[in-house]
């Protein structure tokens, strides 16, 4: 099989105020939290340098429609054209159109129990 998941790209929840849950995590938990929330650089097995990024979104958010789920998840991949179309193929419910960025390709599609997940084929030399 090909290579699909590459990675965790991110992880994404609601929150009442976000600023507020950014500023505990960093006073509490020394993450160094910026308007977006943390960015963890890692090197995946090849040596390059990759990025999970951490987010809170403000509770109304329409960012995981159609999902009414607290959470988001972002799934890094390496073929994001390739894998919508395996994905459709396969039965997935693919969710709005690829979006590409000067960070990379984004994609959404919904998991059996409606959760929105978000695919993203990065380009991390982008935030470096």
């Amino acid at each position: 099989m090909e290579k699909r998941v590459t990675g965790l790209g991110g992880f994404f929840f609601k929150t009442n105020d976000p600023d507020s849950i950014k500023n505990w995590y960093r006073d509490h938990l020394g993450l160094n939290t910026d308007a977006y929330g943390c960015t963890f650089w890692w090197k995946d097995e090849n040596g390059e340098k990759c990025s999970t990024q951490w987010s809170p979104f403000k509770k109304d958010t329409t960012y995981f429609a159609p999902s009414t789920k607290e959470f988001m998840m972002n799934f890094r991949v390496a073929d994001l054209e390739g894998l919508l179309e395996i994905l459709k193929k396969e039965g997935v419910t693919v969710v709005g159109t690829m979006e590409e960025y000067e960070y990379g390709k984004f994609g959404w599609i919904l998991d059996p129990e409606g959760n929105k997940i978000e695919l993203w084929e990065p380009i991390d030399s982008a935030f470096l």
